[in-house]
């Protein structure tokens, strides 16, 4: 074989040798140096690797990978994306330091910020009304401070993360739970286009790896691992984002969560974080602050700041009043108004052209 020395191949097929978790790769990183020298150890040398089963140290010597490290380095190259190693300046620092770093990122986009903060936001995949609103308030909040928003491009409120950010301006960092050139959801191809544009798409999973429930804990770790801290915001006591603030306690990242109403089940798990001590966040502002970080040119800019309502007359200014971020059925509205089913509709339609209220499907209604 010959000596690939740092070269992407070499990594490439260090990495398709079955077995070799991400541990024991960087064992054998700081043992020979690179992957190069890793395949032209002798066996009894290799053994001697903490953790390094003999089985797999036989696979190095007998350069048995599994799959061809020039045709995913060609896949790669026709699909417009590339791949860095931990030893590349362009390796996230926070990143290297967990536990388990990924010894090779698949990037499509930009390189990712060394210079800026990134935070983490994730969430349910099914949210309410005003998990969406609060998620795209709170990233376009980071995004004017010029802080990185981290997610895993899912729907909900993933998805309503790094809308927020883009349109905040800002740079966001989606980590796939796939192959880079696998999408998933497909109905997410318009996010995906401009977090290319924008920012980045990154995923340690080969090129073609599908989007099964496995791979999601794992690429977890690494939104965790990127980000200095991790914002949950509606999630379930069951649910996956739990999994993941855990993750980035481990790794020493801060947890930090947005409160909902007492009455959603969505909101069981972010109420069960702020209990166990996560820090409770309204706004980028307390994101920031919790995380020791001050931009003074920022001051003064609420995250939440509402727009000025236009003039009401006082039966619409009843109406509006009733209304708030979780929907409400026109049923509802009647009865809490007693202005009656056929006005409380005229009503809400004036409203709804006014750009002040929002109608969702089944008759609901919410505040813009």
């Amino acid at each position: 074989m010959k000596k690939w020395s740092d070269d992407k191949l070499s990594w490439l097929a260090l990495k398709m040798i079955p077995n070799l978790g991400n541990i024991t790769f960087k064992r054998l990183l700081d043992r020979f140096g690179d992957p190069a020298t890793v395949f032209e150890a002798k066996l009894n040398d290799l053994i001697g690797v903490e953790g390094l089963r003999a089985e797999t140290a036989r696979r190095i010597v007998s350069k048995a990978w599994e799959g061809n490290p020039e045709d995913e380095l060609m896949g790669l190259r026709n699909y417009n994306a590339r791949l860095i190693t931990i030893f590349d300046s362009s390796y996230p620092k926070d990143l290297k330091e967990i536990h388990d770093p990924p010894p090779l990122l698949y990037l499509k986009g930009n390189d990712i910020p060394q210079n800026k903060t990134l935070v983490g936001v994730i969430g349910s995949r099914n949210p309410s009304h005003y998990g969406l609103k609060v998620t795209e308030e709170i990233c376009q909040g980071l995004a004017i401070r010029k802080i990185v928003v981290v997610s895993g491009m899912a729907r909900g409120i993933d998805s309503a993360a790094h809308w927020g950010c883009l349109r905040g301006k800002g740079f966001t960092i989606a980590v796939l739970g796939s192959g880079i050139d696998i999408l998933y959801p497909e109905s997410n191809r318009r996010l995906f286009d401009y977090i290319v544009e924008n920012g980045t798409v990154l995923t340690e999973f080969p090129l073609g790896t599908p989007p099964e429930a496995k791979n999601f804990p794992i690429r977890n770790r690494i939104i965790s691992g990127l980000s200095k801290g991790v914002v949950v915001i509606e999630a379930s006591k069951r649910s996956g984002s739990l999994i993941t603030a855990s993750l980035a306690l481990e790794q020493g990242r801060e947890v930090l969560a947005v409160p909902g109403s007492i009455e959603s089940f969505k909101s069981t798990g972010t109420h069960l974080l702020i209990k166990q001590g996560a820090k409770l966040v309204e706004n980028a502002d307390d994101i920031l602050q919790e995380l020791g970080l001050s931009y003074p040119y920022f001051r003064g800019v609420v995250t939440n700041k509402k727009m000025a309502l236009p003039p009401m007359e006082e039966d619409e200014k009843s109406v509006y009043d009733i209304l708030g971020n979780y929907p409400i059925h026109i049923d509802q509205i009647a009865r809490h108004s007693k202005l009656g089913p056929a006005r409380v509709a005229s009503l809400l339609t004036g409203l709804e052209l006014k750009g002040v209220i929002k109608q969702l499907p089944g008759k609901m209604f919410v505040v813009s």
